[in-house]
């Protein structure tokens, strides 16, 4: 049975997220302000998945992704739905960005997912997508590398049913652990952006953790010439 995720916003992220759940099997109520706008934008992306709606419309979903930004009022934006969020598993893509995307408006000490979760308690917040700038999402894999989408909660529950829905979709997610990770995963984009407008790859960049699994021994071979080294013989 599909699930239906409501995006309140329909701006460059909520519209790709929209494709990409709708594209992965899932239906989706994209919502904005203007639900006029809503539903032209629907009617040219041409997916039966997604039906358009208002804000109001978007937040009786099983899933709420709200696709604003906290410096343009998130929060007072989303007071009057407190009630249809009770007990929802409560999207946070949200970064805390200032208007030129130079600096955050939060201190180190705390994140935009926790702010969300402190205002409003019942939520189940899940923070994800963060990490992943808007054109990302128009190719998301980078040659043959299938780039990464970090994922945090303090509910084990919400964040498994976050996996379950985003099954086909065509990233791949780390388990970041706990919300209060998400000042490291925010801060880390801000510094994704820095970097990849001096590099010049700004917004098509990505975070990718590279590893291989850890296997007792293996490297055993290599403990005398260590103990060596130290020893300075």
């Amino acid at each position: 049975m599909m699930n239906a995720i409501g995006i309140l916003g329909t701006g460059r992220m909520g519209i790709r997220l929209a494709v990409m759940f709708a594209d992965a099997g899932q239906r989706v109520i994209l919502g904005s302000r203007d639900p006029a706008r809503s539903a032209r934008i629907v009617q040219k992306l041409e997916r039966e998945q997604i039906t358009s709606g208002t804000y109001i419309d978007a937040a009786t979903a099983e899933f709420v992704l709200p696709a604003l930004f906290l410096r343009d009022g998130l929060l007072d934006t989303l007071e009057p739905l407190r009630n249809q969020l009770d007990g929802k598993v409560y999207i946070d893509i949200s970064n805390p960005f200032n208007h030129d995307y130079s600096d955050f408006i939060l201190p180190w000490d705390t994140s935009g997912a926790e702010q969300i979760q402190h205002r409003f308690p019942k939520t189940r917040v899940v923070g994800a997508f963060k990490n992943v700038w808007w054109e990302v999402f128009d190719a998301p894999q980078f040659g043959d590398t299938v780039s990464d989408v970090f994922v945090v909660s303090d509910d084990a529950e919400a964040k498994a049913e976050f996996f379950s829905i985003v099954a086909g979709t065509p990233l791949r997610y780390i388990d970041a652990g706990q919300l209060s990770n998400a000042r490291t995963i925010e801060r880390m984009t801000l510094l994704s952006g820095e970097l990849g407008q001096r590099y010049n790859f700004f917004p098509r960049m990505n975070y990718k953790l590279l590893g291989e699994p850890w296997i007792p021994g293996k490297c055993d071979r290599f403990a005398p010439m260590i103990v060596s080294e130290r020893s300075g013989k």
